[in-house]
């Protein structure tokens, strides 16, 4: 069995492999080559840690497996194993939380790719920390972005990713110093741990992609009803994951603002059965889970 550690994925993977993968990940799943398990959690009796498990299988790629990982006050650790989908052979033991990382990036790069507005050259990131960076990233490797706002409630955290960011892409990402002003941008990305709304929908302006990505727990939220009912479709990842994990999606439609028939998967935008954007105009959303197929497609091209 092979071991992959930390740096091996970082020496390995990068963005734009990641969103490729995951795009013919999509395709397979759409064809009925690949299966998804939504995420179950299992919490210890003194509630400390909290195990997360997601599983897939990828008959493209020839491989089935689980990410596991562990949330608790000291943090997260991450890791994918790998088996052969046709002996069950164990192949790799993957460390990864670098891994999730540009997962996760990758995995709005694919909705940006397929939902945003082809002329979209604005980009604004509410969250300054960890996860917004590939976010970013994954975002200017679809686009043709120009310059980028960032917002979040630190100004030091949020004038060092400007910084960052701006040296890595090499383009103008400077920090807002209002939430409504990030919120102009063509394609927006929200990726903070919020249990209010950070975005609302009165600030979108018409033509507008919003990626959701930070909240996948029903005690987390990040956007208002009335951002979710100013889009014209509404894409997740997973359909039984987002009524699990979504409180962006689930309040809506309690309320009334969302019906079920305008929330699609992901997979069918990619394999074109689909159509999210009709006019310019239209304000389309992707709420992003994570879920375990994205892991073991991108698993699959590190090992």
């Amino acid at each position: 069995m092979l071991v992959l550690h930390e740096e091996d994925v970082n020496r390995l993977l990068t963005v734009g492999d990641a969103i490729s993968a995951l795009e013919a990940a999509f395709v397979a799943q759409d064809s009925g080559d690949a299966t998804n398990r939504p995420r179950d959690r299992v919490r210890s009796p003194g509630g400390a840690v909290t195990l997360h498990l997601l599983g897939a299988a990828l008959e493209t790629a020839g491989v089935i497996g689980f990410k596991a990982y562990t949330s608790s006050r000291q943090g997260a650790r991450f890791m994918v194993v790998l088996f052969g989908s046709d002996t069950g052979e164990l192949l790799c033991a993957i460390e990864a939380d670098r891994m999730g990382q540009i997962r996760t990036g990758a995995a709005t790069g694919v909705a940006t790719k397929y939902m945003a507005r082809d002329d979209a050259t604005t980009a604004g990131v509410y969250g300054s920390g960890y996860q917004a960076e590939t976010q970013l990233e994954a975002v200017y490797a679809v686009r043709k972005i120009t310059s980028a706002l960032v917002y979040s409630r630190d100004p030091q955290k949020r004038e060092q990713f400007a910084e960052t960011m701006s040296s890595r892409l090499g383009i103008r990402v400077a920090s807002a110093e209002r939430p409504e002003d990030t919120a102009q941008a063509d394609v927006i990305v929200t990726a903070t741990t919020s249990r209010e709304p950070v975005l609302l929908g009165k600030w979108l302006q018409p033509g507008a992609h919003v990626n959701a990505v930070g909240a996948n727990a029903l005690s987390r939220r990040e956007l208002d009803d009335h951002a979710v009912r100013m889009a014209s479709a509404v894409v997740v990842d997973s359909r039984e994951q987002a009524l699990r994990e979504a409180t962006d999606i689930t309040g809506p439609l309690e309320r009334g603002w969302l019906t079920w028939e305008r929330v699609w998967e992901l997979h069918a935008v990619v394999a074109g059965a689909r159509q999210p954007r009709t006019v310019p105009d239209d304000i389309t959303l992707y709420k992003s889970l994570g879920i375990g197929l994205e892991d073991i497609a991108v698993a699959a091209l590190v090992y």
